[in-house]
């Protein structure tokens, strides 16, 4: 694969490049508050707006330099508390939609690329272990806070848009599925998680040009959150996250770099009116290997009802 990247046209060699994109969205997502507690049988929906910009650090062997995106993203998501072998559970799905550009240098020349459609559906399905069992609104006003060790698994279905005639693609015709353990500790007002998760590739069976099959490694992942409550929906919590691993191959040939990269954030949730809120969030890389090296811009709505 290496060696044959020269003869890519230069379209391709820039979208060899941007593949990342979607590989490690998983592992840099920054989700504080991810296993707090919550009364059974309540709903919410939202929809969300990102923007991600910042440059792709390259595997040197590539003849590509100099490579930046601009990337746009929506969502529209629902999700669902409910009672489960009488602990709290959670189901979450969601439907992204993502548009933007990116360009790069390969050799003397110059190029530009642009997609836009819809990227892979998603599912989460999350369950408290250990405090908070299942109660009713009621039952959950009278209790009182306390350490939360959950678990969950995390899928991305292959219904992104997809062409195994291009290299540059918003879907990744392959599953992953990412199981995680988070641990939760309140204090007072403020809120402490850790998450460890790892995320499993199936193998694309149809990459470009149509007839090599890519696999990539497992991709390990860490997030840290420490938040501040001002009153209920009113919260601000500073983020980081790491991940590593994530080489990818194609046809069984040399392995890409393998990513060993951080980020940092901060997220901010705000009431707006009676059961609705608004979230508010930013993060950038702060040390990457290879993959994206973005600043993230992101806003959501929520409402939630019973």
């Amino acid at each position: 694969m290496r060696g044959a990247s020269h003869a890519l046209p230069i379209g391709a060699a820039v979208g060899l490049c941007m593949m990342a994109l979607t590989a490690a969205t998983l592992a840099q997502e920054l989700e504080p508050r991810a296993y707090s507690a919550s009364p059974i049988g309540l709903n919410f929906a939202g929809i969300g707006f990102s923007y991600s910009s910042g440059d792709v650090v390259t595997d040197p062997t590539l003849p590509v330099t100099n490579v930046s995106a601009h990337i746009y993203g929506s969502a529209a998501a629902y999700g669902r508390t409910f009672g489960l072998l009488g602990r709290q559970a959670l189901v979450t799905v969601s439907l992204p939609y993502a548009w933007g550009d990116a360009e790069g240098d390969v050799g003397e020349q110059h190029a530009r690329i642009r997609r836009s459609g819809l990227t892979d559906f998603r599912a989460k399905f999350a369950i408290n272990l250990y405090g908070n069992p299942a109660a009713t609104p009621q039952e959950f006003a009278r209790r009182e806070q306390s350490v939360i060790i959950g678990a969950s698994m995390f899928v991305t279905a292959p219904t992104g848009q997809y062409d195994s005639a291009k290299l540059i693609n918003l879907g990744t015709n392959r599953w992953s599925i990412r199981p995680e353990v988070g641990l939760s500790v309140p204090w007072r007002k403020f809120y402490f998680d850790v998450y460890a998760g790892v995320t499993f590739f199936t193998e694309n069976m149809h990459y470009y040009p149509g007839t090599a099959t890519r696999s990539q490694d497992p991709l390990t992942s860490i997030q840290f959150h420490a938040s501040y409550t001002f009153r209920p929906s009113f919260w601000v919590a500073f983020d980081s996250t790491w991940y590593g691993g994530g080489a990818a191959s194609v046809n069984g040939g040399p392995s890409t770099a393998r990513q060993n990269n951080s980020r940092g954030g901060v997220t901010v949730s705000i009431p707006v009116a009676k059961h609705q809120s608004v979230k508010l969030a930013y993060s950038r890389g702060a040390f990457v290997r290879a993959g994206q090296n973005f600043t993230t811009y992101a806003a959501a709505w929520q409402i939630a009802w019973f």
